[in-house]
């Protein structure tokens, strides 16, 4: 029999549904089985879901008909179950690595009806902290199974069920079984723990508990927070059903409801100041309705004066004693602002003249049609934003768009662009009073978000590195990046674009915060499908291509985390294997470093076009794109022409950068890995070999199939006209 029935239940987790089912599938063990409830999810959990069963016979995928809840999607998995054990994991969580051979160890020594393990509470800023285990069993935790009322502390731990196993015998004779609503895990953690024979604990870190910045139900606002008490009344109707050990626990169970209850109202971010006191009253009659005859004692300090204000119903003095908390907080953290305040000639020196004219400006009203366009920090007119500026022209006329470029780059921009330059009053003027702002970057720390105004983050790639709050885990390529700041300027977002299903499950986890994402395709990329073959050639012929001559773009990305690594290429032999018509196209900054093919008889066939202003051109004029870790092969990969990816350095790239795809083991062509191997996939024909026409099929089917030279007109009539286009 297999030993554990992993029961995953998928709904809105896209971005975080990878990490938990690798985490559970790359253990060093393998007696187990993953059952993926697609709980109707209207995102891609479902594909990643079947994805993943495609390739591991250990997964198998139960899709739903209709959203039913978390609850009653555990019960579905748990029907499909055939382990020995069953374990609830959260799809957002993820396993410590190595922990299921230890796991595993204790359920075939003790045989328990329920084990609990131990977890850390993961916040989104990659910090963590401990569970209440050591606190709950100061002395220690001993090997032995035993029953509840040997050890009633044992209910103090936390009561949810992705932190235990339970044998799947246990659960079926006992009937136990999730109910729908929020707080689910209360009314089915607490009867269990009552009904077990035989519990263990495992000290053992197994657990990471995500603690996500946005979208989980605990920062979540409403009245559904009020079915925490629908929950505890099955919890006690339970035990009224049950005979008299369990009844001997009533206390301790008790203290466990009022304890909860309490954590409800004290969290701000779920309970509204204008249903705070509905909330207090409805704790109070709980409390008159449950208490024992022999309840517990309150216990000391503020937590005890909490209970008796609550079982007295004294909400005014309940509310004075909490307010006197928030301003004691807030006292000593102004205290710390003021011991670390910034000295005033340093605060003048920063706060410029500049943004001070821009907060003049902020109180002036929005211009209602005015749109601000940047792209790679003011470099010029390129990329996401640029198409989008296009089709807008075009779309919404009555919208004045305006650019946002440094001063040596203004002689860059088309005829007829209306723009400013960064740093003037001007700049600071648009920025203050647009009513839409379109970047494929950030602006400026300063800027504010206005209500009412639209800030639309384009993005310029598909991910393969890690971004955003995923740096976290790979300092060497996060030096000097300000992670709070950038949240903040996450924050500001209220749209995000995205090129396929891919890009919007990693900026979910790269960037959370409440914007909408619009999955159209990259804008950037329509020119790419509308090209036509006249096009073609006179961008061939600005680069000196004249007719059929094979044309090869070498594009490897940057390695932020590397000053100074150069890729080893040499570009003339690579130019000796392409024939005597052949080019190469170069855009990169180490092409500068190479002086000895600038210096050969073959150096008019090497073209450094790393400044050129639109990738696009380059795409459309190359036939082969060589590249590595870039986002340059997704949208390369539009054209459906041969890619090769060449990654002499990937596994050092993978782990000190760190990456979302390994683009090695599901690339869009060909791969070499070393120098030689590049130059022999050249001369064998492997380019365009079979093997990597299949290969480049599959990477189409799943990065580029939303990329129809319509992106561009979704994004504006989304974003400027309110519209919701569909996907042609």
């Amino acid at each position: 029999m297999t030993l554990i029935s992993f029961v995953v239940p998928a709904f809105r987790v896209q971005g975080y549904l990878r990490e938990c089912l690798d985490s559970i599938l790359g253990q060093p063990f393998a007696d187990f089985e993953v059952i993926g409830v697609d709980d109707c999810s209207p995102d891609d959990s479902g594909e990643i879901l079947a994805g993943y069963a495609d390739r591991d016979a250990r997964v198998r995928v139960l899709r739903l008909a209709e959203n039913v809840g978390l609850g009653p999607a555990r019960n579905a998995g748990l029907d499909r179950a055939v382990g020995e054990y069953v374990w609830f994991l959260d799809s957002d969580d993820w396993l410590a690595p190595d922990c299921l051979p230890e796991v595993a160890a204790r359920l075939r020594e003790s045989g328990p009806d329920v084990l609990i393990v131990d977890h850390v509470r993961r916040h989104w800023n990659e910090t963590a902290s401990p569970s209440a285990l050591a606190e709950v069993f100061p002395a220690g935790v001993e090997t032995d199974t035993f029953a509840l009322a040997e050890r009633p502390e044992t209910l103090r731990l936390l009561h949810t069920a992705w932190n235990r196993l339970l044998r799947r015998e246990f659960l079926l004779t006992s009937g136990l079984r999730f109910a729908s609503g929020w707080y689910e895990d209360v009314s089915f953690t607490y009867p269990t723990l009552l009904a077990a024979e035989r519990i263990s604990v495992l000290d053992l870190v197994c657990v990471n508990y995500r603690q996500r910045r946005a979208g989980a139900i605990t920062r979540t606002r409403g009245e559904r927070h009020f079915e925490v008490f629908d929950q505890w009344d099955r919890v006690f109707r339970w035990l009224d059903g049950q005979g008299p050990e369990p009844q001997r626990l009533r206390p301790v169970v008790f203290e466990r409801m009022l304890w909860h209850y309490l954590t409800v109202l004290g969290n701000g971010e779920r309970i509204a100041p204008a249903l705070r006191p509905a909330f207090f009253d409805r704790i109070t009659a709980e409390v008159a309705r449950r208490r024992p005859a022999d309840a517990l004692p309150s216990p000391g300090g503020t937590a005890g004066l909490k209970q008796r204000l609550v079982a007295g119903g004294h909400w005014h003095t309940f509310t004075a004693l909490r307010l006197a908390h928030q301003a004691t907080d807030t006292a000593r953290a102004r205290l710390t602002a003021t011991r670390h305040r910034i000295h005033p000639v340093a605060r003048a020196t920063r706060d410029t003249l500049w943004q001070q004219y821009y907060r003049a400006e902020l109180r002036r009203p929005v211009d209602e049609t005015l749109a601000v366009y940047a792209a790679y920090w003011y470099r010029g007119y390129a990329c996401n934003p640029a198409a989008v500026y296009e089709a807008a022209r075009r779309l919404v006329p009555q919208v004045r768009g305006v650019w946002i470029v440094r001063a040596d780059r203004v002689g860059s921009l088309p005829d007829g662009v209306e723009y400013v330059v960064a740093g003037t009053p001007a700049y600071h003027r648009v920025l203050a009073r647009a009513r839409w702002l379109v970047n494929n970057v950030n602006f400026p720390d300063f800027v504010r978000k206005r209500p009412g105004t639209v800030h639309v983050q384009t993005h310029h790639g598909t991910p393969v590195k890690v971004m955003g709050l995923d740096q976290q885990r790979y300092p060497v390529g996060a030096v000097g990046m300000n992670f709070a700041g950038l949240l903040r300027r996450v924050d500001r977002w209220d749209f995000s674009i995205t090129a396929n299903s891919f890009s919007t499950q990693m900026w979910e986890r790269a960037y959370p915060a409440d914007y909408t994402t619009l999955e159209y395709g990259y804008p950037r990329n329509d020119r790419l499908v509308t090209a036509t073959a006249a096009e073609v050639r006179r961008l061939r012929a600005r680069f000196g291509v004249t007719g059929a001559e094979p044309v090869v773009l070498y594009a490897p990305t940057h390695r932020e985390h590397l000053p100074g690594y150069r890729p080893p290429f040499r570009p003339v032999q690579l130019l000796d294997t392409l024939g005597p018509g052949g080019r190469l196209l170069v855009r990169s900054h180490y092409f500068h470093d190479r002086d000895p093919a600038r210096r050969s008889a073959s150096a008019e066939r090497i073209l450094d076009v790393s400044g050129h202003d639109r990738v696009e051109d380059l795409y459309l004029a190359a036939d082969v794109l060589v590249t590595d870790y870039s986002s340059a092969m997704f949208d390369y990969a539009v054209l459906d022409r041969p890619i090769v990816v060449y990654a002499p350095d990937h596994e050092a790239y993978r782990l000190a950068r760190g990456v979302y795809l390994d683009v090695t083991a599901e690339p869009p062509g060909a791969v070499a890995t070393d120098f030689a191997g590049l130059v022999e996939l050249f001369r064998s024909g492997a380019v365009d070999a079979p093997a990597a026409r299949q290969a480049r099929q599959r990477f189409r089917a799943r990065y580029c199939a939303l990329d129809d030279g319509h992106a561009a007109e979704r994004v504006v009539r989304r974003v400027f006209l309110g519209q919701h286009p569909e996907n042609r």
